[in-house]
């Protein structure tokens, strides 16, 4: 893979997969956009990288103008932009009947609006470079996952506003990919909101376990090299999309039984 002068902005990069998305495009030539709420964090990345192939932007997703700022600034450094990584996310853990709704509203402006705001700035220059538009989306985005009602609404959100997207642009050559992994070692469930919107602080999974953020960026990058239209990493994640196929009954089961058995459920 070769992504030698190429411009790849990526939002949430302070950490876990955004992090490692940096390092991984990095790493195949391309310059890269960190967008995050984190400017120290972000700097860091960038210092590591190196100042001529890095620009790092402080950068919160809800607010349509700071979308703008991070497009802008992309252009201004590099000249073009490429690939847009939407990946800034946050998760929840928590029963609805239990859900203040403030909860459900702050995870969809940050998965679903944070998403659509980068795009509306982000497309006319991908438009223009015949780039590709990447959503890190969840199996969360393919099945509802008990628990996570604000978090599968978001990530479902995500993936019917990014197929549309394809659709509209069929004919542009613009490449969308929805990314799909499973549960991922990464900071993710330690800012989970819970009912009242506090984060829970603690992983309820065993984390050293699961697939690793360095793991997830290799796969996403070839993903986007290959110019797939999805991206399913790992066993969970295929099986998921199967069975629901087939057996959506069983899956709504396997996913009831699963999501029980994590420590301190609140299905319990």
């Amino acid at each position: 893979m070769n992504f030698r002068e190429k411009t790849v902005i990526i939002t949430g990069a302070s950490s876990g997969i955004g992090k490692s998305l940096a390092f991984e495009f990095a790493s195949l030539g391309a310059n890269v956009v960190l967008g995050a709420r984190n400017l120290t964090a972000l700097n860091e990345i960038s210092a590591t990288i190196g100042g001529e192939k890095s620009l790092a932007m402080e950068c919160d997703v809800v607010n349509p103008e700071d979308c703008k700022m991070l497009i802008e600034g992309a252009v201004a450094k590099f000249g073009s932009v490429d690939i847009l990584i939407c990946n800034a996310g946050i998760s929840m853990r928590a029963m609805f009947d239990d859900t203040d709704l403030s909860v459900l509203h702050k995870l969809m402006d940050v998965n679903f609006w944070g998403t659509v705001n980068c795009c509306k700035y982000a497309l006319p220059h991908i438009q223009h470079s015949r780039g590709s538009i990447v959503g890190v989306s969840s199996v969360a985005g393919l099945h509802g996952l008990p628990a996570r009602t604000g978090y599968s609404a978001s990530k479902y959100a995500m993936t019917g506003f990014l197929e549309t997207l394809r659709i509209e642009n069929l004919k542009k050559g613009v490449h969308v990919m929805i990314a799909m992994p499973g549960f991922t070692a990464s900071n993710v469930r330690f800012t989970a909101l819970t009912a009242d919107g506090t984060p829970q602080g603690v992983s309820p999974r065993e984390e050293g376990k699961m697939m690793s953020s360095e793991e997830v960026a290799a796969i996403i990058a070839r993903g986007v090299y290959k110019r797939k239209r999805i991206s399913l990493m790992e066993f969970q994640g295929r099986a998921t999309f199967i069975i629901k196929k087939f057996f959506p009954r069983l899956l709504d089961r396997l996913f009831f039984n699963h999501m029980q058995k994590e420590n301190n459920s609140p299905m319990n």
